[in-house]
């Protein structure tokens, strides 16, 4: 019969868990994370992350009911704080009345603008909430989205700067090959006090748009990534009060990870490799981005 370990060559399962990191010194905040999208219980979830020092996470809306839920889910945890959202391929999909990806409706739902408009009055109210400490994610995306869902995201988009404006939440973005359009809106409208570039996917250039905007921003998983060198080159010239680590779990799993399940206890990963690309203390850097998401999320 078959041994019950593992072999020295032979990989783990896709679905096998990466191992805990060693511990931070200096606790930290997931900056973004989907808790729902994750195996487990909240509770396992929140106990793995605290015991390698990753002791708050913030949970994130794509839609509405996952947006109802991420309020919930903060109401109920002191650890975990909210943002509430239509993601950017959310709006095309309500004005079509597509139940597809990142919608949870069981049926095909009448589209259209008021559909969406009904969507962001929910999103509006959701947002009033003290535990929800930010409006997103939310911006645009190209990659999934084709020319005739610009319009819809971009609707919606200025929407959500104008609700997170309204409420004074910070406003977390989604840009995915989208860069100069999302620029573009934010100053058209007026940027909040507080703006995060999620999952920050541009390059050093980019990075110092942002920085003298005053721009959080925020690195994932992928900044290990071999192919990843621009944003690598972002980190380097980021400004240190500007930083923020996240997840985006259970997407974009760290090297040497890549592939397996991501979640918040992996964060240490990805500070140590932030602190490696920019020649700094580990404890140092931890420490900025702890304050740093305080500050972003105001909590």
């Amino acid at each position: 019969m078959p041994s019950s370990s593992s072999s020295p060559r032979e990989k783990p399962a896709k679905s096998t868990a990466p191992p805990l990191p060693e511990p931070l010194r200096v606790a930290v905040a997931d900056s973004h994370t989907h808790l729902d999208m994750q195996s487990g219980t909240v509770e396992e979830a929140l106990a793995k992350a605290a015991s390698v020092g990753v002791t708050t996470v913030v949970q994130v809306g794509c839609d509405v009911r996952g947006s109802q839920w991420a309020a919930q889910t903060a109401a109920r945890y002191d650890a975990v704080h909210a943002t509430v959202a239509l993601h950017p391929n959310e709006a095309p999909r309500i004005v079509h009345g597509d139940p597809d990806g990142w919608s949870r409706q069981g049926a095909r739902q009448p589209g259209g603008a008021q559909a969406l408009d009904e969507a962001l009055a929910e999103i509006e109210r959701l947002a009033a909430l003290p535990q929800v400490k930010g409006v997103g994610e939310t911006g645009l995306d190209y990659f999934r989205t084709g020319p005739e869902g610009k319009e819809a995201q971009e609707r919606s988009f200025r929407a959500h700067i104008e609700i997170a404006k309204r409420h004074g939440k910070a406003l977390v973005i989604h840009d995915r090959d989208a860069h100069a359009d999302v620029l573009r809106v934010l100053k058209e409208e007026g940027a909040p006090e507080r703006t995060v570039f999620h999952c920050y996917s541009g390059d050093a250039e980019m990075a110092e748009i942002c920085a003298r905007a005053g721009y959080f921003m925020s690195f994932a998983g992928n900044v290990t990534f071999k192919n990843a060198q621009n944003l690598r080159d972002a980190v380097a010239v980021a400004p240190p009060e500007l930083l923020l680590v996240e997840t985006d779990a259970p997407f974009l799993t760290p090297a040497p990870y890549r592939g397996r399940p991501n979640a918040p206890y992996l964060i240490p990963v990805t500070v140590r490799a932030m602190a490696a690309v920019r020649g700094v203390d580990e404890d140092a850097l931890a420490t900025a981005l702890a304050s740093n998401t305080a500050r972003a999320f105001d909590y």
